[in-house]
């Protein structure tokens, strides 16, 4: 086994399924000779040539306006987004296009967006935005959002293998952050299920991405001081999603917090609130809370964008919070 960052272990993802199958190919801007805006691709033009490591203009909605018919003529295009903020630009191809030809044709559309986003890198409102929430709310979309190496490893190889468009959301704050053993047998996780990521009994904490690591830290210290269980759960995929493993967790808890780094309102946490009260209200003993970004752009100032996001102890001085109920 060698030890692999959250990057490393994206770019082996990229590198075995181009390996596995001539029909994967990448292309995003600067990705090819100069590796990618964050290296992520290094290596891979050397590897494999500039027909199947293409180098983009700077357009996003060519970039993915391409990859849609690259895909529907049976290639399996990964299209970098060199910020998940630039999405915006390609965003009608997505949800208009991409989303909803098996729907209207019956032809599948089996391509990979990489969308590096997210705060905590000083990168200011244009390039640390968490926008997975306006692709939830489409039908068609696949969505992934790893937050360990051998998840974004394994959860990429899926990605790339499904038939369906699959927009995938690595976290810039972990890239060379998180470190983890990986073996050299091949890593792949099926997409659509959740990760018990620490086994609890007393209250349900529900995240993704980066705030996994964030909950991880406030269920030690709350089990430390106050003898408080919190079983935290990793989404891992965001559409579709594991509500099977979330609900089990509800019952057996009673308590639930749900934690995501994108701005509270309208985020994907509201639409699990919502099930949660559907379909388990019997089951709780407090009001389901969330924890999130607060509702404006993301601040520039490392103070203000701090304050901005959710950290350990607001994760923390939540669950206290419901556990007086």
């Amino acid at each position: 086994m060698a030890t692999s960052t959250y990057l490393e272990a994206i770019n082996q993802a990229l590198f075995e399924e181009m390996e596995r199958d001539e029909s994967v190919f990448l292309l995003g801007e600067d990705i090819g000779i100069y590796g990618g805006a964050f290296k992520v691709t290094k290596g891979l033009y050397k590897a494999f040539g500039g027909d199947r490591v293409i180098d983009t203009p700077i357009s996003e909605s060519a970039i993915i306006g391409s990859a849609i018919g690259a895909a529907i003529t049976g290639l399996r295009p990964v299209a970098e987004m060199q910020f998940a903020d630039f999405i915006t630009v390609g965003f009608n191809q997505l949800v208009a296009n991409a989303a909803t030809l098996y729907y209207r044709h019956n032809i599948p559309v089996p391509m990979v967006v990489r969308a590096p986003s997210g705060g905590g890198i000083r990168g200011g409102p244009f390039h640390s935005r968490n926008p997975e929430a306006w692709f939830f709310h489409q039908p068609g979309l696949k969505i992934v959002a790893p937050a360990t190496a051998r998840d974004a490893k394994g959860l990429l190889k899926s990605s790339i293998r499904d038939n369906n468009p699959v927009i995938y959301f690595e976290h810039k704050y972990l890239y060379r952050r998180v470190k983890e053993e990986l073996p050299k047998e091949e890593i792949v996780v099926p997409l659509g299920k959740a990760n018990i990521s620490r086994e609890g009994d007393d209250v349900t904490v529900i995240t993704y991405g980066a705030m996994v690591f964030e909950c991880l830290d406030a269920a030690k210290k709350l089990f430390e001081e106050h003898d408080i269980s919190a079983q935290v759960i990793d989404l891992r995929t965001l559409q579709p999603l594991d509500m099977e493993l979330i609900l089990q967790s509800v019952q057996k808890t009673s308590r639930v917090v749900i934690v995501h780094e994108a701005s509270l309102s309208g985020g994907i946490g509201a639409e699990i609130a919502a099930r949660i009260s559907e379909k388990a209200f019997e089951y709780l003993d407090a009001p389901v809370k969330r924890i999130a970004s607060l509702d404006t752009p993301t601040p520039f100032s490392p103070i203000l964008e701090n304050e901005f996001m959710p950290n350990a102890e607001k994760i923390y001085n939540a669950i206290l919070e419901i556990m007086k109920f």
